[in-house]
């Protein structure tokens, strides 16, 4: 590109014409100077030869030789040469200008024509060939970008052919340029009208095509068989929910349950599986290598869908089927279903694993694989395998209504085969039963042709059935897809020699598409037969249940399992809130409460007495610092713990127990309740580092050994009688017991003293005396103390050995000693101002008050700190342990079923049950007369 950036005039004062004119290259970014001036010593040449180079040598000399000084030609040529270059420039501008509008408008219309491009998803729900529609709907989004990237290339080539040309203009060659320039974009811009013009076209084309699809889409959804078929692929799926419903009502076909379904029975290692797999189209079961891999039974419910998927009835994800990776998923997870659902050492399990497969093509039915019937049993086998497998094909056989699809091993000798005994216990007629004869390649090779006539024409065996047929399930290869065996199948059967002698095998009797065609035709003609009987007798029993409900419980509404589970939830953390909002004080008493009770026998027994009874007050008060360190160090912080624990439960349990006296309580929620809450409890642990902080807590509280004010020394000596006293009680209790009742309870009751309470009472005479001649004595008797009160009890008749008086004198000496702590506290409670002046040296000892006092303050600061953990964090982590155990709760129907019990709940579960299957059998029988 070119700019004339400056031209400038004037006159000299000869006056002789100079001009000047400067020019930038854009491409080079060089400033070329050419100067015109009078012409001297030949200065003439030079502009010539300099005027005629090329572009690129001016602009290389401009660079050198800047100011290069050129005598000039006269004004008008000079202008000239001006004016072509504004000229060239000016169309450069006009073409570049209308391409660049061109390309724009025609991107902006491609965009609007986009936007409104028609969603050709419906397509897909329309039409069977949805995909294709799609596909073709795709190919013209992708066009019409490759004819915009067609347009912008277009662009830039015109950017690039004008720049180029523009750049290469001489001035003696301007004219042919132009002429050049001007055709090339005369060119460019008859290829983009005709692109344009190409472009407008598809569009018309486009949406001539979419209205064409409009109108078939009102045809076809006006369309009877479209419709049809519509319900013919919701059909299948309600009868499915009604199967799935009265699985759980009545298990037994005692009752109701004689809807018609398709029982799939035969040897382990017959080919039950691949017939069920060749019918669905997919290979969706696990297989092994002679291992029994049908673990349980499976239902599967066949249906007509556009796309061939799988789906487990308990969850949302469904399994393309034609894609390797998610039939090795599906594979995977029916087998670990079957797995997880024999527990306690069984083999087998009664737990129906469904899932519905669907896809073009597909016959609707509802299909149920079992286990397959042994002989014989392995070592790895539950003893019961072979007869829980036999008890559970009678029961799906049992059914009055079930079709009994009697699979029989082609390859191996007739006479081997168990199922079709079995068959004949439940069907003897006939009248429920198709015979398929599988491997019937290998027969072919290893058994007379003529005896597989027999079979196939039911002649071989005493057992009747409706049809008899014929197929091949594989070659033998796990890798084999449906399609290549299907394939194999078909042309097995065209080349057989079973058809070549007197055509006794019919061509409809072979294949398994043949095979699908007659039980799916044979499924709904029972169907058809049944569901009104089976409609009519849950109208009659949910008639009955309503009449009972009426008389038993006329003013309380049906409420399941369900509904009474989430209203106990409800009230149980309603309980929750409640212990949150219980006030400061109360936790207060009730921790310390608590805390005392954990604590006070390691009080008395390991820091009070032992201490109290080594005979001086240093000795005393530096045991019971040495005790209580080693207390506050090791087991003070865990028991601590443990009590607030405690306290928290009893606190929820007591809330719990006043909801029960409430006057609209309903006790059908009890048993519920006190398990949800037990199991919290069980769940529920205190937090690991309140015992670290309860340990700083507490060596630091002890550490103080002097009683502050009056106030606290009289709580201590009252805590200090209150404690002495309960002690004595537990002390006379034991005492009563072991030395009997007194006189006056003895004459009132008419009892008596045994022989070992009149033994005792003779020792506990002698222990008296000791502890009356010495009140301040030592807690155990010396050698000659106890040789004396044996001699004393000797010359009264009276034997006994010295452990015997030992154990005796352990109570009465408790009880001497704690009376004269008790008298200390009376002698305290008004000497806290000889303490304070005095301390160790007071004459009233009071050591014990203090310990009392040291004793108090760890228990008020461990109950505040205890308290500030319930209320920040303990009660909340209890109410995550109650939901998570109410949540596992809902979802454990066995254990609802268990907590939930009685009359009530049970009559109304089957109530609501009975209303869903008849609910559902009325929208069923609905649809289905609509399809006829």
């Amino acid at each position: 590109m070119l700019r004339i950036y400056q031209n400038t005039y004037r006159r000299t004062a000869r006056k002789a014409v100079v001009y000047s004119t400067k020019v930038i290259c854009c491409n080079h970014s060089t400033l070329c100077n050419i100067t015109r001036q009078p012409r001297r010593n030949g200065a003439g040449a030079q502009w010539e030869q300099h005027h005629s180079r090329s572009h690129e040598q001016f602009l290389l000399a401009g660079n050198q030789a800047r100011g290069w000084t050129i005598p000039p030609h006269s004004r008008g040529y000079g202008m000239f040469v001006v004016r072509i270059l504004k000229g060239a420039l000016k169309l450069r501008y006009l073409v570049l200008g209308g391409a660049i509008g061109g390309g724009v408008s025609l991107s902006k219309k491609y965009e609007e024509w986009k936007e409104g491009l028609p969603d050709m998803k419906w397509l897909e729900v329309a039409l069977p060939q949805g995909e294709r529609w799609s596909q073709f709907s795709q190919n013209l989004i992708e066009m019409g970008s490759v004819v915009k990237n067609a347009i912008d290339i277009a662009k830039e080539d015109i950017r690039s052919k004008t720049t180029v040309a523009a750049l290469g203009i001489p001035a003696d060659e301007s004219r042919k340029k132009y002429e050049k320039l001007q055709s090339q974009v005369e060119t460019l811009q008859t290829e983009i009208m005709n692109v344009q013009i190409k472009y407008q076209k598809e569009l018309e084309k486009m949406e001539k095509e979419n209205r064409e699809l409009r109108q078939q889409y009102l045809i076809l959804k006006t369309n009877k068989k479209t419709t049809a078929k519509r319900i013919k692929k919701s059909l299948i799926d309600m009868y499915s929910e009604v199967l799935d419903e009265l699985s759980g009502y009545d298990t037994g076909y005692t009752m109701a349950d004689h809807l018609p379904r398709v029982v799939v029975v035969g040897d382990q290692s017959s080919g039950k599986t691949s017939v069920l797999e060749s019918i669905a189209k997919a290979r969706i079961f696990p297989r092994g290598s002679g291992e029994m891999m049908t673990r349980a039974p499976v239902k599967v419910t066949l249906a007509e869908g556009p796309y061939h998927v799988a789906q487990f009835r308990d969850t949302d994800r469904e399994y393309d089927l034609t894609k390797e990776s998610d039939l090795a998923d599906l594979r995977r997870e029916v087998e670990f279903r079957m797995r997880a659902s024999v527990r306690g050492g069984k083999t087998v399990s009664n737990e129906v694993i469904a899932m519905t497969v669907k896809g073009p093509g597909l016959q609707r039915m509802v299909l149920v694989d079992l286990p397959g019937i042994i002989s014989t049993m392995t070592v790895d086998m539950a003893s019961d395998t072979k007869d829980s497998i036999h008890q559970m094909t009678k029961h799906y056989m049992s059914n009055p209504n079930a079709i009994i699809l009697c699979i029989q091993d082609g390859s191996v000798d007739a006479e081997r085969s168990n199922v079709t005994d079995l068959v004949m216990q439940c069907d003897p007629l006939g009248r429920r039963t198709i015979f398929v004869l599988t491997k019937v390649d290998l027969a072919e090779e290893l058994a007379d042709p003529e005896r597989i006539r027999k079979i196939l024409s039911g002649k071989l065996f005493p057992m009747k059935a409706l049809g008899y047929y014929a197929v091949v399930t594989g070659r033998g290869r796990k890798d084999d897809s449906i399609d290549a065996i299907r394939q194999y199948e078909e042309d097995f059967f065209k080349n057989s020699k079973l058809f070549h002698r007197r055509g006794v095998i019919m061509p409809h009797q072979v294949t398994s598409r043949n095979l699908s065609l007659a039980v799916s035709d044979r499924f709904w003609k029972m169907v058809r037969e049944t569901i009104e009987q089976q409609a009519d007798a849950f109208k009659a029993t949910r008639f009955n249940l309503e009449t009972e409900w009426k008389n038993n419980f006329p003013r309380l509404r049906e409420s399941g399992r369900d509904e009474l589970f989430d209203k106990a939830k409800g009230e149980i953390l309603d309980e929750v809130v409640t212990l949150s909002q219980i006030s400061a004080k109360k936790w207060d008493d009730a921790l310390t409460a608590k805390l005392w009770e954990k604590l006070s026998n390691y009080v008395f027994e390991n820091v009070y007495l032992p201490a109290a009874q080594s005979g001086s007050q240093n000795s005393f008060n530096t045991m019971v610092d040495i005790k209580l360190r080693q207390w506050a160090e090791q087991a003070l912080p865990a028991k601590s713990v443990e009590a607030g624990w405690e306290a928290l439960q009893q606190e929820f349990i007591s809330l719990m127990e006043r909801a029960k006296k409430a006057h609209d309580h309903d006790n059908v929620f009890d048993q519920l309740k006190a398990a949800v809450v037990d199991e919290a409890i069980r769940r529920h642990s205190w937090e690991d580092k309140a015992i670290d902080m309860l340990r700083v807590i507490q060596l630091n509280t002890l550490e103080d050994r002097f009683v502050h004010d009056k106030t606290e020394w009289d709580q201590a000596v009252k805590f200090l009688e209150n404690s002495v006293n309960t002690k004595l009680v537990q002390t006379d209790e034991t005492l009563s017991q072991m030395f009997g009742p007194g006189p006056w309870t003895r004459f009132a009751h008419w009892k008596s003293l045994t022989q070992d309470q009149q033994k005792r009472r003779s020792v506990k005479g002698e222990l008296d005396k000791i502890l009356k001649n010495d009140v301040k004595h030592l807690p155990s008797l010396s050698y000659d103390e106890l040789t004396t009160v044996r001699k004393n009890l000797q010359r009264d008749n009276v034997e006994v050995d010295t452990d015997y008086i030992r154990q005796t004198w352990f109570p009465v000496y408790r009880k001497h000693f704690l009376q004269q702590a008790l008298q200390r506290a009376k002698e305290c409670r008004k000497a806290y101002y000889l303490y304070t002046q005095q301390g160790a040296e007071c004459e009233v000892s009071c050591s014990d008050v203090v310990l009392f006092w040291r004793i108090q303050q760890v228990i008020k600061v461990t109950g505040n700190a205890l308290r500030q953990q319930v209320i920040n964090r303990e009660a909340r982590r209890l109410d995550k342990e109650i939901k998570a155990v109410l949540d596992e709760f809902s979802d454990d129907e066995e254990r609802k079923a268990h907590l939930l019990t009685g009359k009530r709940v049970q009559l109304a579960e089957e109530l609501i049950k009975v209303r869903q299957i008849q609910e559902k059998l009325e929208e069923f029988i609905n649809s289905l007369n609509q399809e006829k």
